[in-house]
């Protein structure tokens, strides 16, 4: 057992302050959920066409329907083009009428949008024909934020600490995210998303002071909270169809984090390994009496004194499998996450049922991962979750009901591997470079994100062409997992003395694991 860990003991596994955490890491885990989907329900599906406004200047007596009839081509299904219209003539009205309009081009004076429809980011900033990209474009630059995020904010917090980083990050989440709402320019919406995607995960610092034994069943709890979040948003964005409210109001509640800041200790693991045995001292000393256990000075002195941590990284076999498992984890997460307007039934209702069906997975992982441990348990559901996508590649474009169904078990692999994975990397990892480690494996897991939404842009050329991606992947990702060492029931190591024994690794060639002697 490590020396903190030992300490852990005395203090309490998951007393009083272990569940203060778990409690304030609701407020973060809501505000996620919401920021990640949210855009989702900002770009409605509605009709549109060409603004042809400038025939009323020789025809002002036109009816809608005449107009539309005068000025907009037909396509093949007999519908209005949305994305041309006719050249504008400087002809008087009756010889448009006698002679017709027959040259095409694309809109140049805008589009014209039904107008009973709320403000939208669709409506507001055109996002159709040549510009329709840029939705899947701006999901793919708040995936970019969290890659952005996990490069910046997991080092610095290595550096300087969890407990400020956490801080600035949650702040920077709510001005950002409020700023959303008043922008003026959908490219200054892109900026805006990136920063508020640039919000490091609040779990790895959470489980630094958790047990061993309650370590998984407190990360997905927050995790069921995130699934939650999912479910509010379904609700909020029924009730909110104004873009811009709807960001405020999923945007100001992470302020009340800030109340309960006093709650949020600093690491005392990472206290250690910098040498601050004073402070970690203090900080145990105030845990135990939080938790209303008594901590014995001389075990601080005894555990604490041999603390002087040295790491190397002298076997890295497992590096490459952790990152494919959270880069394919990830990446067919998300596919199916962001792929929710296209699978044919009511977008709130499958957005419910896609958040509904994280709990009971999220609340799933707790017991397989006891039972089975955390290498069967990700191989399992990777390989489940990419066989789903692939049989959905064959079901009907007019069967949405099978489809629905398929990708909402998808879902629920997707999302029991997504918990098991923040687990599993957060033990992989000792805790001199936890941070930077799970922020790497984050980085890979962002780089996933922000491909999922660019290669639902492959969609134009073949519907099944992204999930035939979306399902090979992790099937790939899934079979790796075998590389990597079984960590169920061990302590999380401080340094390479604390590495997990032999008989726990299973890696053949890889030798000792991850961080041998």
């Amino acid at each position: 057992m490590s020396g903190v860990g030992e300490i852990l003991k005395a203090v309490g596994d998951f007393g009083r302050l272990q569940k203060c955490l778990v409690l304030l890491s609701v407020i973060p885990c809501l505000s996620v959920a919401f920021h990640q989907f949210c855009q989702l329900f900002m770009v409605p599906s509605v009709p549109y066409h060409c603004d042809t406004s400038w025939i009323r200047a020789v025809g002002p007596n036109l009816t809608e329907e005449e107009q539309l009839n005068l000025t907009l081509p037909r396509g093949a299904d007999g519908q209005f083009e949305q994305c041309s219209m006719y050249s504008p003539v400087d002809w008087d009205l009756d010889s448009i009428l006698a002679y017709g309009l027959n040259d095409t081009q694309k809109c140049s004076n805008g589009w014209v949008y039904p107008s009973a429809q709320p403000p939208s980011l669709l409506t507001e900033f055109d996002l159709v024909c040549d510009k329709k990209d840029l939705n899947d474009i701006a999901q793919a630059i708040y995936m970019a934020g969290l890659l952005l995020g996990s490069m910046v904010f997991g080092p610095l917090s290595d550096r300087i600490g969890r407990r400020p980083v956490i801080l600035i990050s949650v702040l920077l989440q709510g001005l950002f995210g409020l700023g959303i709402a008043f922008v003026p320019h959908f490219y200054v919406y892109m900026a805006f998303r990136c920063v508020v995607g640039a919000s490091p995960s609040f779990f790895p610092s959470a489980t630094e002071w958790i047990g061993v034994s309650s370590r998984p069943k407190a990360v997905l709890t927050s995790h069921c909270c995130f699934a939650i979040g999912q479910m509010i948003l379904a609700g909020l964005s029924y009730g909110i169809r104004n873009w811009r409210l709807l960001e405020i109001a999923g945007s100001v509640p992470i302020f009340t984090f800030f109340f309960f800041i006093r709650v949020l200790p600093e690491s005392a693991r990472w206290l250690v390994t910098k040498g601050r045995i004073e402070e970690a001292k203090k900080l145990l000393q105030k845990a135990a009496a939080t938790n209303k256990r008594s901590l014995p000075p001389e075990l601080l002195e005894q555990v604490l004194g041999r603390s002087m941590l040295h790491f190397h990284m002298s076997n890295t076999c497992s590096v490459p499998p952790c990152l494919a498992f959270r880069f394919v984890n990830s990446f067919v997460y998300y596919g199916l996450s962001l792929n929710v307007t296209n699978f044919g039934l009511d977008i709130y209702l499958t957005q419910l049922a896609f958040g509904a069906v994280e709990i009971p997975a999220r609340i799933g992982c707790i017991f397989t991962l006891q039972r089975f441990g955390r290498r069967k348990t990700q191989t399992v559901l990777l390989v489940l979750s990419g066989l789903v996508c692939l049989v959905i590649t064959g079901i009907p474009e007019d069967q949405p009901l099978a489809t629905t169904v398929l990708a909402t078990i998808g879902k629920f692999a997707a999302s029991a591997s997504f918990s098991t994975s923040y687990v599993y990397a957060a033990e992989l990892f000792p805790t001199v470079v936890r941070q930077t480690g799970v922020g790497l494996c984050s980085m890979a897991a962002r780089v996933a994100g922000i491909l999922a939404p660019l290669v639902r842009l492959l969609g134009q050329y073949h519907r099944a062409i992204p999930m035939a991606i979306f399902g090979s992947a992790p099937v790939l990702g899934g079979l790796l997992c075998v590389l990597l060492p079984e960590t169920r029931g061990t302590e999380l190591a401080d340094d390479t003395g604390d590495s997990h024994p032999p008989a726990e690794v299973g890696l053949g060639a890889c030798g000792v694991g991850m961080w041998g002697q």
